[in-house]
């Protein structure tokens, strides 16, 4: 018998790929991933609409003769041809080998060539095949330790371009950081959420509780204040208290790069011009009035020293990177080591593999950095990143209302996670900043 043989190794025997659609409708990619002739690993690629000009590339077909160029079939020739003949043999649970030989594939710094797309999808579902025929979960594959449940960061209301409507930023979330496991915390979001929706009929009709891509409500608000007064009233008709050490704090993605002019050097909120310091004075005032916990991408994608600013002015809220790290290494490297924000973004398709994403988890945690996974607004059924978060314990995820199918099928596998782990599983909590 071979020593091959005696190792019983999996190898990598088929590829398939396939064209189907995320939630709002656009075409994306679904990976197999076959080992020893049989389907082993499965996943679906996720979409950004709020993109940063750092993510990795995402090849589309530009035919606008079909879904408006939105179209993916070129990314699944790739996967079919060059991708496949070279992956096919390899041994499955040899995650970063094979990620690494896609890259090199592609041969350029952004996977223009055959797409971030392809690449990733192939990525991912290695992943699932590898966790399959290992006979274990994949937040088990990827981390025998994974314990953490996070904390939900859940949209309550959309701005931005993930709706139409009046709101420049992007999302205003609320955290149950006082909740006892993730199951009690979907109740408490779902509760306050409830309320909110009472509210904002009283004030604005019932067409204004219309969802955005992450489930939020679109609403005809405007600014930054009045969405804070509209969360508060509705935590405190739901039962709870808001404050650091209470039940509730609150969160933003500002996306301040989509409202920002270059030219200027202005940001434009609410009808107002705002230079870099007058918009930090801005999120002072408002976080000292209302517990605000995380803060994503309060100013310009390439103002590291602003970002080093505001991480500054505001020691007790979490400020997040996200289009300024991409889950990009050698972003971080540019501002970790300075303090340009204490939190990465993470998003397996700005990076575009599994292995690089994981780098840049570790990379920011060397750095004292929290580290929040999240979705992004093109989400498909697939809840892998549910696996991810408890796989790298980061204690935060920013997945969306539990109010439609690609939501709650992350919110729905973290119950599943919570139930297998049992008395083993740790709510991150007040803690989600760094988790126990």
């Amino acid at each position: 018998m071979s020593e091959e043989t005696e190792m019983s190794v999996s190898r990598v025997t088929d590829i398939k790929a396939r064209e189907i659609i995320d939630c709002r409708g656009w075409p994306t990619i679904q990976v197999d991933v076959y080992v020893d002739g049989k389907i082993a690993g499965r996943a679906d690629v996720p979409a950004g609409r709020s993109t940063g000009i750092h993510e990795a590339f995402v090849l589309f077909d530009d035919d606008m003769e079909r879904y408006r160029g939105l179209g993916v079939r070129k990314a699944i020739a790739n996967i079919h041809g060059e991708i496949r003949s070279a992956v096919i043999g390899m041994e499955v649970t040899e995650q970063r080998k094979i990620d690494q030989v896609m890259i090199k594939l592609d041969g350029t710094p952004n996977k223009k060539r055959l797409g971030a797309n392809a690449i990733l999808g192939v990525s991912l579902a290695v992943a699932r095949a590898a966790a399959a025929v290992s006979d274990i979960p994949l937040y088990r594959y990827l981390n025998p330790f994974g314990h953490v449940l996070p904390v939900p960061l859940m949209n309550c209301l959309n701005g931005g371009k993930l709706t139409a409507n009046y709101l420049e930023i992007q999302e205003f979330m609320v955290l149950p950081v006082g909740a006892e496991s993730y199951s009690h915390a979907l109740q408490m979001t779902t509760e306050i959420n409830e309320c909110l929706r009472e509210i904002v009929i009283d004030k604005y009709g019932i067409l204004a509780t219309n969802t955005g891509d992450e489930g939020g409500f679109a609403t005809p608000m405007k600014g930054i204040r009045e969405p804070f007064e509209f969360m508060q009233r509705a935590v405190e008709k739901a039962g709870y208290k808001a404050g650091f050490g209470e039940d509730i704090v609150y969160g933003m993605d500002c996306a301040s790069s989509h409202w920002h002019d270059k030219k200027s050097d202005l940001y434009k909120l609410d009808d107002k011009q705002y230079n870099r310091d007058e918009l930090i004075e801005l999120y002072k005032e408002i976080a000292a009035k209302y517990p605000v916990g995380s803060i994503e991408d309060p100013v310009d994608e390439e103002d590291f020293e602003g970002f080093i600013k505001v991480t500054k002015e505001l020691p007790q809220t979490q400020i997040v990177g996200d289009d300024l790290y991409v889950t990009n290494v050698e972003r971080l490297r540019m501002g970790a080591e300075k303090g340009a924000g204490n939190a990465m973004l993470f998003k397996v398709n700005q990076v575009g593999s599994l292995s690089q994403a994981m780098d840049a988890a570790e990379f920011a945690y060397r750095y004292g950095m929290g580290v929040q996974v999240s979705e992004r607004s093109g989400e498909t059924e697939d809840g892998l990143i549910s696996d991810i978060v408890v796989a790298i314990n980061s204690g935060q995820i920013k997945t969306g209302m539990p109010i439609r199918g690609e939501r709650t099928s992350k919110h729905n596998r973290l119950l599943q996670i919570e139930e297998e782990l049992g008395d083993t599983a740790v709510y991150a909590g007040h803690n989600f900043r760094k988790p126990r």
